[in-house]
């Protein structure tokens, strides 16, 4: 059975683009704006290429949960070095534990060794996938990377948290969620960019997986976040005192 990393790639808002809310709060506009691959999920793609040519990995498989225009998200992850990618085809607004399942019935399909996926998206930020997908799978689990060294039958995971870095021993198989500082993303080149036309892609829909998407959350408004006021200069510490009380910000 081959070494295999699955990873994760999602179709978000380009980081650049500057959101509004559409005028009903149901959600915000998403036409004529630009789209990318989420850039955690670009640290999780470059990781895996790393993988393969240093951890003794044989095969990277790129997934991506989302409307047609993924492909193209899928596409770039396998001109950055995945192999062959899976589309998973869906026009619904999933929540993080319906893309788990599909990873997870994805994971028990490809036998992976380890699934990278980026820490969280940047459009909504939930930082969940991977640990849910860890839980159901009943796998080790290193989150927010900071830095990966693979062995044959494990993986030594540092990565960031509140109070500085930590460093675990995890077998393997494992889910890793990758962080900022784990490495710098690769650029894709125009010859792998047009080798990557030609890499397999498969298609499904959670369906055809037996995945059932609904799930009890559901969003009730989006709106624009609070314009920030104006701020005061003030002449001494006493005049700032005074002003925070007066404001209720001390008592």
């Amino acid at each position: 059975m081959k070494r295999r990393v699955l990873v994760g790639v999602k179709r978000c808002i380009d980081y650049n683009v500057k959101i509004r809310v559409k005028p009903d709060n149901t959600g915000v506009l998403t036409q004529n704006v630009k789209f990318s691959m989420n850039p955690f999920d670009e640290i999780a793609v470059t990781e895996a290429v790393k993988m393969k040519k240093e951890g003794g990995f044989e095969e990277i498989v790129a997934v991506s949960v989302g409307p047609k225009e993924c492909q193209e998200t899928i596409r770039r992850a396998l001109a950055m070095g995945a192999d062959r990618g899976i589309h998973v085809e869906t026009d619904e607004e999933l929540q993080p534990i319906a893309v788990a399942r599909i990873f997870k019935k994805l994971a028990e399909k490809e036998q992976p060794q380890v699934v990278v996926l980026g820490k969280q998206a940047i459009d909504d930020d939930a930082n969940q996938t991977g640990q849910m997908l860890a839980g159901m799978m009943d796998w080790s689990q290193g989150t927010h990377a900071y830095r990966l060294k693979f062995a044959p039958e494990e993986v030594e995971c540092t990565r960031e948290t509140d109070t500085g870095l930590q460093t675990l021993k995890l077998k393997l198989p494992s889910v890793i969620t990758c962080d900022l500082r784990l490495n710098e993303p690769i650029f894709a080149k125009l010859p792998e960019i047009m080798k990557a036309k030609s890499k397999p892609l498969q298609k499904f829909t959670p369906q055809e997986l037996g995945v059932e998407t609904a799930t009890p959350v559901k969003v009730v408004k989006v709106t624009e976040p609070p314009k920030r006021e104006a701020g005061k200069i003030v002449e001494s510490v006493q005049e700032l005192v005074a002003a925070l009380k007066k404001e209720g910000a001390i008592q």
